[in-house]
This record gives structure tokens, C-alpha cells and sequence, in this order.
């Protein structure tokens, strides 16, 4: 396995002029050796460049890659020793499962013995073990991609083992499975796996760091503790968490947080950390927001929209003037219905303030 430290940029324009020429703006950033990282983000936002720079199939426009301190950006994939996963299952239909799963090692030239112990390690951990013997012409499409994710992990002196969006073709059902079979491989083998996903239940039950990356910037890497308390920036606040993290616009006035008007009370502490930063937007989450049917501080009221059944808990939607605030609320506890007139706590320890969509200390 091997470190990978990043300090790049890249463009598929010849002369970027702007950010958004650019696939991946600058960014400096580190994989260390053994980890589990997800790049996670939605379509177009870079994720898949960066692998594929990793991995040496592209070439950053701008700066280096490195692997264990040495520069490895003008090198092949194979010069790199890196195995690639890609959405689509890559194999031999005309082989079988254990002549997949081999093929790698035999390029290398392994002996036969050690060969048969490896396939047959990797395809318990897959449980294929029962397919070995069957081509791969007629199996699913769920299997063939076992065999991709088999074929890729079944080396263990690769710099690094890459993921694209590999449970794509995957049934519902069985990603769960596969999941955390390969977090299992990662903690039994010690890899360095880097998965790129626009998942973010993927990501966050896969990485121990997850790199959340929107418009070819890296925003926010950290744990999936750290990004759902604590989101650095207003785009991992609205993508992480289902529904997202609710904002709205606030400012401050001396000792006072003001929002359309109405004045809410916080700690002295908390007002004055925040007393320069003027115009800041207020951001929480559907968790941490509080519902009652009388005014506390650190309240506003609302006027109810919808109220949905989610099963474990309630989902209830308002109004403050025309800004939606979503909150969860408990089964079992007193629900409010559409039209009712309710207070929404937005006010609490894990409440956050950003100024120019970055968190404030």
C-alpha cells in the first residue's frame, strides 16, 4: 500500500480562465496508507477526475501525485500498481469465476499455489465460492460485478485499490451486503481503498474520511460524525442527512440574533463569538429543531405545512414567512397538523452559523 498525497489542478480546457474551466480546482490533499476514504458529491462535481488521476488514466493539467513521497504523475496504472473497479463489471465472460479471479496474479507471474490460495480467500470474503467453477457468461449481473470487485482486490501488493460507483448495477437489496463486505476486507487486508459514490449512505456506512466535493472543490473531509454535526460548509450541511440541514438568513446586532425582525436569545458566549460577523445564515438540523405549541426562547413561530408519517418518526414541515423549516419529531410524541400555529426551536448546542458559506467558529 502506499500514501498518496495530491497537489493538483486540472481542466479539460487548454487556457482555464476562470473556476469553471476547471474539473478540479487547486486542492492539496492526503490518502494516508491503510485508509478508507469516499469521495462523495454529485454528478459533474469531479469525483471520477480525481480517481482516474489517481490512477494515472488522466494526466493533471496542473501539479503532481505522489505516492510514498515520490512523483508518479507522468506513470502508467500499471506503473503506478493500482487496481481500478469500475461501475460496470470488467471481466471475462469466456472464463470462469476462478479464472477471473486469477488472471491478475497469473500477468504476475505468481505460482500456482499461492494463486489458488489467494483466489480462494477473496472469493470466501465474496462468498463465490460456490461459483468458481461456472463461467461467467451466465451469471448476474450482481455476481459479475463480485467477480470486478473480486478481480480487484485479489492482489495484495497494489499502491492502492480504486472504486468507481461500483454497486451501481448492484441490487438494492444487496449493497448493504457487499458494503460491508468490503469494509470487512478493508480491516482484514489493511488496503488503501479510495470509492467514488453520489451516495451518501455509501459513503458514510463505507469511509472512515469521507472527501465532500462539489463543483470540482474538495469542501469538507472528515468523518461521517464530523459532517453531519459539524458540516465546515453550507453544501455538506444541505447534502448530508435526508432531508438536509435547514438555513436561514440572520444577522447580528450587538448582543442580539435577529431573524426577519424577531430577536432570539442566545448565550453570551455564543453572541459574543459571533458579534463582528454582521449578516450570517443560521444553519440546523431537522433533528435538533424543537417543536412546541408555546413561545420559549430561542424560538419562532411557525405556521405548519404538512405533517409526514415516516415510520420511526414524524417529518414536520413550516413556514417563517416564506422560509421552510423542516423538523423530526418523535413517534409517539404530539404531532401538529397542517395549518396549526407551532414554535420552532432553532436555537441549541448544534445549532451553526456560516458567513459566506463557511462554518464560524
Amino acid at each position: 500500500m502506499a500514501r498518496i498525497d495530491l497537489d493538483l489542478a486540472h481542466s479539460y480546457k487548454p487556457l482555464p480562465t476562470r473556476d469553471a474551466d476547471y474539473a478540479l480546482l487547486p486542492l492539496a490533499m492526503t490518502f494516508d496508507d491503510g485508509g478508507a476514504y469516499a469521495l462523495l458529491g454529485p454528478s459533474g462535481c469531479g469525483k471520477t477526475t480525481m480517481l482516474n488521476i489517481i490512477s494515472g488514466l488522466v494526466a493533471p493539467s496542473q501539479g503532481t501525485v505522489r505516492f510514498d513521497g515520490e512523483d508518479v504523475t507522468s506513470r502508467t496504472p500499471q506503473q503506478r500498481n493500482i487496481a481500478q473497479v469500475f461501475q460496470f463489471p470488467v471481466i471475462y465472460d469466456t472464463m470462469t469465476v476462478a479464472e477471473n479471479l486469477a488472471f491478475p496474479l497469473r500477468n504476475r507471474r505468481m505460482p500456482a499455489e499461492r494463486i489458488g490460495q489467494r483466489v480462494g480467500v477473496v472469493a470466501e470474503m465474496l462468498e463465490l465460492t460456490a461459483q468458481l467453477p461456472q463461467r461467467a457468461a451466465g451469471l448476474s449481473a450482481d455476481v459479475k460485478q463480485k467477480i470486478s470487485l473480486g478481480r480487484g482486490l485479489v492482489r495484495n501488493d497494489v499502491s492502492a485499490v480504486l472504486f468507481d460507483e461500483p454497486l451501481t448495477v448492484i441490487d438494492p437489496h444487496l449493497k448493504w451486503q457487499l458494503r460491508r463486505k468490503l469494509k470487512q476486507i478493508h480491516r482484514e487486508l489493511k488496503l488503501t481503498l479510495i470509492y467514488v459514490t453520489h451516495d451518501q449512505v455509501e459513503a458514510l456506512t463505507f469511509a472512515d474520511q469521507v472527501i465532500v466535493m462539489t463543483h470540482g472543490r474538495a469542501v469538507q473531509t472528515g468523518s461521517a460524525d464530523q459532517l453531519f454535526e459539524r458540516p465546515q460548509h453550507t453544501f455538506v450541511g444541505h447534502f448530508i442527512g435526508s432531508p438536509g440541514m435547514n438555513f436561514l438568513d440572520a444577522e447580528i446586532q450587538g448582543d442580539r440574533l435577529r431573524i426577519d425582525g424577531v430577536d432570539l436569545q442566545m448565550t453570551a458566549d455564543s453572541i459574543a463569538a459571533l458579534s463582528r460577523a454582521g449578516r450570517v445564515t443560521l444553519g440546523v438540523r431537522p433533528e435538533y429543531v424543537t417543536v412546541s405549541d408555546s413561545a420559549r426562547p430561542g424560538a419562532m413561530s411557525a405556521q405548519v405545512v404538512k405533517a409526514q408519517d415516516i415510520g420511526t418518526h414524524w417529518m414536520v414541515t413550516g413556514k417563517i414567512g416564506e422560509r421552510v423549516v423542516r423538523a423530526r419529531v418523535s413517534s409517539g410524541a404530539a404531532v401538529p397538523g397542517a395549518g396549526d400555529t407551532v414554535w420552532l426551536g432553532l436555537i441549541g448546542p448544534h445549532t451553526c452559523f456560516y458567513k459566506d458559506d463557511r462554518l464560524l467558529a
